[in-house]
């Protein structure tokens, strides 16, 4: 089989019988085993890959926090002046804190994840000359997809056969009224807005019946290509702004609260080691309940 990058991306261009031999298949759909090797091959017919985090990835990026670093600068200071149980305590808390939050998180996208897979939205293909309902995600190039009124079409197909069939395309082409589509062959010029032999992923059928030839899944498709346009980082929102600045706000005064008060402990002439112990007492106990989780900050006030 033909790679999905040699068929011609405007496929409804083509006629029906190359398309068949490009992609090695028949009006008959795959076998099973054909299918399988070509979703090992090409992936799931996603429109971005899923992006699971690492119980690793996920505990290392909280110490990005600031409230977490002002606690393990702390607790470094406690060890570099000798004072163990400090930086012992400190050290538990905030391992204790940190791997809590990221258990949490982790299984609440795991959660998350069983739950989109359990509401997919599945695709009737022909698999081995007989109908075969599967999720929409191992639909592959070369498939022949069964689409009926309330259907969504899940990849961008050819059509080998129709029958009084509307398709609602706004979501490609902004047309607000449904579109006939017709299994007919297109001059050379026929571009995306004007293919009325082929249905695009992300598109709704409204009424009749049809049988495509998938030719684009995932990436490849047209709405693909526009997802795969906004996939650039987003800039930050409000609520995460304010979050940040909040924690650097308080990480600025307390670094300054606590040099204020290790400079008059010196002033006054106290010793040296009681000033640190004192300034990381006061680090700790400003740092907030959100980080400290209530015991901490309660055991350093007493």
């Amino acid at each position: 089989m033909s790679e999905p990058t040699e068929v011609e991306a405007a496929f409804w261009r083509q006629p029906l019988p190359n398309l068949f031999h490009a992609l090695d298949t028949s009006p008959r759909g795959l076998t099973t085993e054909e299918a399988a090797s070509r979703l090992a091959s090409f992936g799931l017919n996603a429109l971005r890959p899923a992006l699971r985090g690492t119980l690793l990835r996920l505990f290392l990026s909280r110490f990005r926090n600031p409230l977490v670093i002002i606690l393990l600068v702390a607790s470094a200071i406690s060890a570099v002046t000798g004072d163990r149980a400090s930086f012992l305590i400190i050290s538990a808390m905030v391992l204790m804190s940190v791997a809590l939050d990221t258990v949490q998180e982790y299984r609440a996208g795991q959660a998350a994840e069983r739950l989109k897979r359990s509401v997919a939205v599945r695709a009737m293909v022909l698999r081995d000359g007989r109908p075969r309902d599967i999720p929409i995600f191992e639909v592959v190039p070369g498939d022949a997809v069964l689409l009926a009124a309330g259907d969504s079409v899940p990849a961008d197909g050819r059509l080998i056969e129709a029958r009084d069939f509307f398709v609602n395309q706004a979501l490609l082409t902004g047309e607000p009224y449904p579109v006939e589509k017709h299994a007919i062959e297109l001059s050379g010029e026929a571009d995306l807005d004007t293919a009325d032999n082929a249905a695009f992923m992300g598109t709704s059928v409204i009424s009749g019946k049809a049988t495509i030839l998938v030719c684009r899944t995932g990436l490849g498709t047209a709405l693909g290509e526009i997802a795969d346009s906004l996939t650039s980082k987003q800039p930050p929102t409000s609520f995460e702004r304010g979050t940040r600045q909040f924690g650097l706000l308080i990480m600025r005064l307390t670094v300054f609260l606590a040099l204020f008060a290790l400079f008059v402990n010196t002033a006054f002439h106290r010793p040296l080691l009681e000033s640190f112990l004192f300034a990381v007492a006061l680090a700790v106990g400003l740092t907030p309940d959100t980080v400290l989780m209530g015991p901490m900050q309660a055991l350093f006030q007493n």
